[in-house]
């Protein structure tokens, strides 16, 4: 049977026919669908939205200690979370075999920084595996895990955003049943306190000679002979770029198995052909180790280094040739940036916030990044998951070490609370930290898709759970101060700062309405009812407000039974924010 599956369905679908029964994921775009689509596989394997990667990956090395097939997912900026347990685990090896996949962002779609994941690889002295379309990144799921166990190590599973997303035809096959492998007590090999680390190390250099070697003749690095005046180094995605615009015209050597390099086989093939280009995005990961070996290649000299390649990058950049588009008036076209969902929680929140004088705001990674854009003007600051807690207590020490009067409000949301948000808050507390945290609880993981979370009360496979109650989470943390509001009642949200700002500690709101296009849940309905519905613009008072000459917007959100909401729209030409509606008559 084939279907037609994108990388990350390929990957989940992989995972079940190499019979892995445990993976873990916190979500994060483009991996986000690979514990989505695993999670259907419910009664073969255990899949988790773990608080966050580091402890993703902490829980699929345990099932891996275990003797069970394990397998976690991350974006790449997931994988500095999870570092300090993928890194230690390069030395415990495995019991069954264990993949982390990995899925770079290039041209930054959904990322805060471009990052090459396949540096992790040779740091962490790990075997890497790179997937170049949906059938691949089924089958080499498997290939992962049989070299994971021949090996004793952990894989990254490196995969990019096309890959992750574009589609093709994929082959299915059976599940393979394996029985458990015994789980045999080795304080030596699974404690790694540094007598014992010291002498792993040794295991590990000796292993990355095993995994050499194996490079040269497995056949995820294979070579297409064409003609031999041109030949192209690829792998991932590059290189069916590469088969786009050079077609049968060129030899590959095609790697699928990227670290450590075959470099014999690089050498044999480089003889062989008159002028070698290597293809790949971002890093020269592949043509920095090609050049130290001693062999001649044109690369980065001719592909940037930044962003996403596409076809039309390789075409012009090898062949000279451009590609032809569609011609269109770029006047007429209006730039449209991400906003805040019309009738989003956080933007009555966000609205009294930035109304507010002499106040740094640090924001967080989620839809509240977006709390910084136009036309609220409220949020400074978005470094990466849990910093707005951390960057706000450094920045107000610092202003009270000048007698700076700034007042510093740190806003994340509830998944990202969970993620890393707690133990900057406990810094918070520990030093006494003047800040004012505020945790928009939309009462699910709203920008990667509506992920259930700690505090959501369901888990990713749909079995009701404990729920995190966020007011004692914070008390418990040792938060005296904390405040629980409804953020369509601007009034309520405004008292809320105005008390935390005046108080002489660390203090906690906590926003509280569920995200305006979450499928609610039976408790989502007795505490906060039936509350979406249709709406009229009041089209004369909205024209009153804004200033201009004609609006014609419809929503379809407004909190029926409460009259002190908000909706806030937009008029894309003026770019102006109005805040009034029949209903409400705010």
């Amino acid at each position: 049977m084939k279907k037609l599956l994108s990388g990350n369905e390929g990957v989940a679908r992989g995972a079940y026919e190499a019979g892995v029964v445990y993976a873990a994921a916190y979500p994060g775009t483009p991996s986000t669908e690979i514990l989505e689509n695993i999670s259907k596989y419910k009664g073969d394997i255990i899949a988790e939205w773990a608080p966050n990667e580091k402890v993703a990956v902490e829980s699929a090395i345990g099932a891996s200690l275990a003797g069970g097939r394990a397998l976690s997912a991350m974006k790449m900026v997931g994988l500095n979370v999870a570092a300090d347990p993928f890194f230690s685990c390069a030395y415990a090896g495995v019991n069954g075999g264990f993949i982390i996949v990995d899925a770079d962002d290039p041209g930054l779609h959904s990322s805060q920084n471009e990052q090459d994941n396949r540096h992790f690889a040779v740091a962490a002295k790990v075997a890497m595996v790179e997937p170049s379309d949906s059938q691949e990144a089924k089958d080499m799921v498997k290939t992962a895990l049989e070299i994971s166990e021949k090996f004793d190590t952990p894989v990254l599973f490196r995969m990019t955003t096309r890959v992750c997303h574009s589609k093709s035809l994929v082959e299915f096959k059976e599940r393979e049943e394996l029985a458990k492998k015994p789980y045999v007590k080795n304080f030596a090999k699974y404690s790694l306190i540094p007598a014992h680390a010291k002498k792993l190390h040794y295991v590990v250099e000796d292993r990355l000679k095993k995994l050499a070697a194996y490079s040269e003749q497995t056949s995820l690095n294979y070579i297409e002979w064409n003609d031999k005046h041109i030949g192209v180094i690829a792998s991932g995605i590059s290189f069916q770029y590469a088969k786009e615009v050079f077609g049968d015209t060129v030899s590959y050597l095609k790697l699928g198995f990227t670290h450590p390099l075959p470099i014999e086989k690089i050498k044999a093939f480089a003889k062989e052909v008159e002028t070698l280009y290597v293809i790949e995005e971002l890093d020269p990961f592949l043509e920095i180790q090609i050049k130290a070996a001693g062999i001649h290649c044109i690369g980065k000299d001719k592909i940037p280094g930044i962003e996403e390649l596409n076809p039309d990058i390789v075409a012009k950049a090898f062949l000279g040739e451009g590609r032809s588009t569609l011609s269109y008036d770029t006047d007429k076209v209006i730039g449209r940036p991400p906003t805040l969902c019309a009738g989003c929680p956080h933007r009555g929140f966000f609205y009294v916030l930035s109304k507010k004088k002499n106040v740094m705001m640090t924001g967080d990674i989620g839809c509240y990044g977006l709390g910084g854009s136009e036309p609220l003007n409220a949020q400074d600051t978005c470094i990466c998951m849990g910093s707005s807690i951390s960057t706000a207590h450094g920045a107000k020490k610092v202003f009270e070490k000048y007698d700076d009067s700034m007042r510093v409000v740190a806003v994340l949301g509830d998944s990202t609370f969970f993620h890393t948000g707690m133990n900057s808050l406990l810094q918070a507390v520990y030093n006494n930290s003047k800040i004012v945290t505020v945790i928009l609880d939309n009462r699910i993981t709203g920008m990667t898709g509506h992920q259930d979370n700690p505090g959501s009360g369901y888990t990713l496979q749909g079995d009701k759970t404990n729920v995190t109650d966020l007011p004692l989470l914070v008390k418990a943390l040792g938060i005296k101060y904390v405040r629980t509001v409804n953020p369509l009642h601007l009034k309520e949200v405004d008292d809320a700062l105005e008390w935390a700002m005046s108080l002489d500690g660390p203090s906690v709101i906590i926003t509280r309405w569920p995200c305006v296009l979450k499928k609610h849940t039976p408790e989502d309905i007795a505490e906060f009812g039936h509350y979406k519905g249709t709406c009229r613009v009041d089209t004369e008072s909205a024209l009153a407000v804004a200033g201009v000459q004609r609006l014609d917007v419809r929503h379809l959100f407004i909190k029926k039974r409460i009259k002190k909401s908000i909706l806030m729209m937009y008029n894309v030409t003026a770019a102006l924010c109005v805040h009034r509606c029949v209903r409400c008559k705010l």
